[in-house]
């Protein structure tokens, strides 16, 4: 046995190719007390394949809090627990984040087992800046709420990884457009490590030009790599503004403008009591 009592196990799974789980991974699902996975049935498909059978317990969205607690008495009485999500690595725009955190509140050893993740995955072979980048899950479902979260990501120097859905990766991409430009870098990887999979690199605009044109294209899961805003010195601009906006909603001018610019790296004078130009 692997497993030691009153731990939780953070268990990261298959994303598409089922060969991907470590063989700890296996060794852990297959010892643990129960399983808490996002979708039950998914995850009961998942060990069938893997010739495990461990009792499954429901954690998602809807009801994480309340279980929560209950899970955590069940680890005090010396319970393995294992936690896992449909694919990938929990945590990662899924839930299990408010259970983790009342294990550690509760003095529980929570362990990761480290595994696939569609996000790492994507960043490995787009080929775009990695040393710096920025997570951002999935933009907003509404059209003006995702321009909303785009715009402020406009100036944002470092690579963004976006997740999307077939349903809405048209839109995404038209709505990236109209906020970035449509000559800004980017690859779209879709069914990563499945029959299907495809990279595509390119600028926005040829990218949404070959979405459209392709109806596979507009199938199966999707990670959105953009490259950052090259032009650092108009981003630390843009942000110092921003922030600046924001603080002034609380505090002086000349408080927040200094603040704004200790922030973002942005001149103060190009904030507050000066030319608007850095």
């Amino acid at each position: 046995m692997v497993t030691t009592a009153g731990t939780l196990y953070v268990v990261a799974t298959p994303i598409g190719n089922l060969a991907d789980i470590s063989a700890r991974a296996r060794e852990v699902l297959a010892g643990v007390d129960a399983i808490c996975a996002e979708d039950t049935r998914h995850t009961r498909q998942l060990l069938q394949a893997l010739g495990i059978d461990r009792p499954l317990v429901a954690l998602h969205e809807h009801n994480e809090d309340a279980a929560a607690a209950k899970l955590v008495e069940r680890l005090r009485a010396g319970e393995r627990l294992a936690l896992v999500s449909d694919a990938g690595t929990p945590l990662v725009s899924d839930p299990g984040y408010r259970f983790v955190r009342a294990a550690r509140a509760a003095g529980m050893k929570v362990s990761p087992l480290p595994g696939a993740c569609a996000a790492i995955a994507a960043l490995s072979v787009a080929g775009l800046p990695s040393d710096r980048f920025c997570f951002e899950g999935f933009l907003p479902a509404k059209a003006a709420a995702r321009r909303e979260r785009l715009a402020a990501l406009v100036g944002e120097p470092r690579t963004l990884v976006f997740y999307e859905s077939a349903h809405r990766i048209g839109e995404a991409l038209a709505d990236l457009i109209a906020v970035f430009g449509g000559e800004r870098e980017a690859v779209l990887a879709r069914e990563l490590t499945k029959l299907f999979e495809t990279v595509l690199g390119d600028s926005l605009a040829e990218l949404a030009a070959r979405v459209a044109a392709d109806p596979d294209q507009r199938r199966g899961e999707f990670v959105l790599v953009v490259r950052g805003n090259h032009d650092d010195a108009d981003a630390r601009l843009r942000e110092g503004r921003r922030l600046y906006t924001k603080l002034c909603e609380h505090l002086k001018p000349s408080v927040a403008a200094k603040l704004a610019a200790e922030l973002s790296g942005a001149p103060r004078k190009a904030l507050y009591g000066g030319d608007p130009d850095p």
